[in-house]
């Protein structure tokens, strides 16, 4: 508010930081000394606005809404529309108005009519308004100020971490085909795990075709460099780039002119929907015919958020899950998306009915005196149908885990309703990205990951895929990291009834880091040399929180249970059992001819059933038995789970 004189009526003048200056000036001939632009500005008015009596000056700031609404039906071209949105985005709506908090009435009254916002989108500040340049601090060499560097590990399993290796470019996929492999950034480098897939599949004479979808990318990727050197090697390259991805349109503009550019099939954007799946595709030939290896993850194909992302991915050669990438691929490029899919669970057409399900099963379990359990770890928990089914299942009875890092309509605690529901959030030096699902299903759990959150805009207004984890070892390290998460003393925050948060305290234990758990386990899986990315120390977890099956492949024969029995009863398990549960390199169970029959009828009846029975990854029970209804029950000793076994299959 300025004036030509004291006794002129004021007037109002807005002065605009100009974007191009940065915002933390230095100050000259002091060492890390910083002062913010607009308080130099403030300080030096006089030479701004020369011969004016200047009454008052408060600082402000205007933010509008992202979501410039267009008829994407009527939309000639989606490339022009999305350029539209984006000049229009600089005079859309204003949702928020921050101010300083000593702004005096006046100047606020004329801001509110000016930007037409009312009381309730005005923020009081103290202090700078607008923290985010503060980001450039970071920056400076200061390591006393620091936490110790976290350097992104090698996988154990995949070697060099270098995308840029010429040879050996078949190991990867050699490797892929001995076994699913999880990833986990930014403990494994994105280099040297989904950036080196890629790069290998554009080098590798035998792959004929690669496929991506894109949503988010940094802006020198290497991720889109391999896919342009697939397509100059021959290989038939088509990659979906999202173009309405809110605030990297323009980045995605330029990638997908540069694309079509070097003659690749660019598919960029679905009427209606985002898509938002993060998943590539390689077709390769081989011997004995052709193999599809995909990757599903949880977060983007960028290699600047990977390093402080906390993100999943799946290596698979599973040709179920292949085949169903290959829908979803010619989906991007076609008129329809198919609903029948093998494994994996997409969004908008299979996967809020498969999620509600499998949440109704646990209640049904739970209402059969089975034990229900549900833990997912999710950005955000917001769609009213699914908080509606978890209050159904906790009513039911079934223990609720819900990790969300941010929005969340769901309020546990609540007598009647959510008695059973704990919401957890986990705030670290990383970003809380990644999506696992846990439904305990008696006995015999799905584990599941992927790119949507449990958000009406992900279940119906995005194109999401999320896959199932099958293998043993890989739902172990999931497991751990559930676990971990739950225990954490350190950066959890445990949400009230009344919805505030409270933070977990160690008070006196030994301090519990979830993060700095997980990157000890990828250093030490990474020493030990050959085999799973995370090395799991279950003496981290005080208690069962989760039960896992042991897979058919760890199984014992009797006499291997009856040395369990008596483990369970006199100390701890056997080493075999032991060593099945870790997930490392266990002894084989002994066959018919090595140990003596301990029923004394003949063959066994472990060995006669062997499929109808397992031994749980729990404290509680030695052995589960699968029952002729489909239901598992549990025992604590072998003579229980006999006896089962004979009454209903002898």
């Amino acid at each position: 508010m300025l004036s030509a004189n004291e006794t002129d009526e004021p007037t109002f003048t807005r002065i605009k930081i100009p974007p191009n200056q940065p915002r933390l000036i230095a100050v000259p001939g002091q060492t890390d000394g910083y002062v913010l632009i607009e308080d130099l500005i403030e300080a030096n008015l006089d030479l701004l606005l020369p011969d004016l009596d200047i009454r008052d000056v408060s600082k402000f700031k205007v933010t509008r809404n992202a979501e410039v609404r267009r008829n994407e039906e009527v939309a000639e071209d989606l490339i022009d529309m999305v350029e539209e949105v984006i000049e229009q985005r600089r005079f859309a709506t204003v949702v928020r108005l921050e101010v300083d908090a000593d702004i005096p009435d006046k100047s606020l009254s004329i801001l509110k009519e000016q930007l037409e916002v009312d009381d309730r989108e005005v923020f009081n500040r103290t202090g700078p308004i607008d923290y985010e340049d503060f980001f450039e601090l970071t920056e400076l060499d200061r390591p006393d100020l620091k936490l110790p560097a976290g350097t992104p590990q090698k996988h154990p399993r995949l070697g060099a971490t270098t995308s840029d290796a010429q040879d050996g470019s078949a190991d990867i996929f050699d490797e892929i085909r001995n076994g699913d492999i999880l990833v986990h950034h930014p403990y494994h480098s994105f280099e040297g795990t989904v950036q080196r897939f890629l790069h290998a599949a554009a080098n590798d004479p035998d792959v004929l075709a690669v496929k991506a979808a894109i949503y988010r990318t940094a802006s020198d990727s290497k991720v889109i460099q391999s896919l342009i050197d697939a397509a100059d090697n021959g290989k038939q390259v088509a990659v979906m780039v999202e173009l309405k991805a809110r605030f990297d349109e323009k980045n995605n503009l330029e990638w997908v002119r540069q694309l079509e550019e070097e003659g690749i099939h660019v598919a960029y954007g679905t009427v209606g929907l985002k898509t938002h799946t993060k998943t590539a595709l390689v077709v390769r030939q081989e011997d004995d015919g052709v193999e599809l290896y995909s990757h599903v993850g949880t977060g983007n194909y960028h290699s600047g958020t990977a390093k402080g992302y906390a993100d999943l991915g799946l290596l698979t050669v599973d040709r179920d899950i292949g085949l169903d990438l290959t829908k979803v691929f010619n989906f991007f490029t076609g008129p329809t998306l198919d609903d029948r899919f093998r494994k994996l669970l997409i969004a908008p057409v299979t996967m809020r009915e498969r999620f509600t399900e499998m949440v109704r099963r646990e209640a049904e379990h739970a209402r059969a005196d089975r034990r229900g359990r549900i833990v997912v770890k999710v950005n955000g928990l917001e769609d009213p149908s699914m908080v509606a089914e978890l209050y159904r299942a906790s009513i039911a009875g079934v223990d609720i885990d819900l990790i969300v890092r941010d929005i969340c309509r769901l309020r546990p605690g609540i007598e009647g309703l959510s008695e059973t529901v704990t919401v957890h959030s986990i705030v670290g030096r990383f970003l809380e990205h990644a999506r696992i699902f846990y439904f305990e299903n008696a006995g015999d759990p799905g584990w599941y990951i992927g790119s949507a959150d449990w958000m009406t805009r992900n279940l119906d207004y995005r194109v999401e895929a999320v896959t199932p984890v099958e293998a043993p070892r890989l739902r172990k390290q999931l497991r751990f990291i559930l676990e971990a998460s739950l225990t954490d003393n350190r950066r959890r925050w445990v949400m009230q009834s009344d919805g505030r948060y409270e933070q977990v305290s160690s008070d006196g234990e030994p301090v519990r880091d979830v993060q700095e758990i997980l990157m000890t386990a990828t250093k030490a899986a990474l020493d030990r040399g050959y085999g799973p990315g995370m090395a799991i120390d279950t003496d981290l977890i005080p208690e069962e929180l989760l039960i896992e099956p042991v897979s058919d492949g760890d199984r014992v024969t009797e006499s291997d249970a009856s040395d369990e029995t008596k483990g369970a009863d006199d100390s701890d398990a056997s080493d075999e059992t032991k060593e099945a549960v870790d997930g490392s390199e266990g002894s084989e169970a002994a066959t018919d001819g090595e140990r003596e029959r301990s029923d004394g009828r003949g063959a066994s009846v472990f060995d006669a059933h062997a499929d109808r029975w397992y031994r749980p990854d729990s404290e509680t029970y030695d052995l589960a038995v699968r029952t002729s209804d489909g239901d598992r029950r549990y025992f604590k000793t072998r003579d229980g789970a006999r006896e089962r076994l004979r009454s209903e299959y002898e």
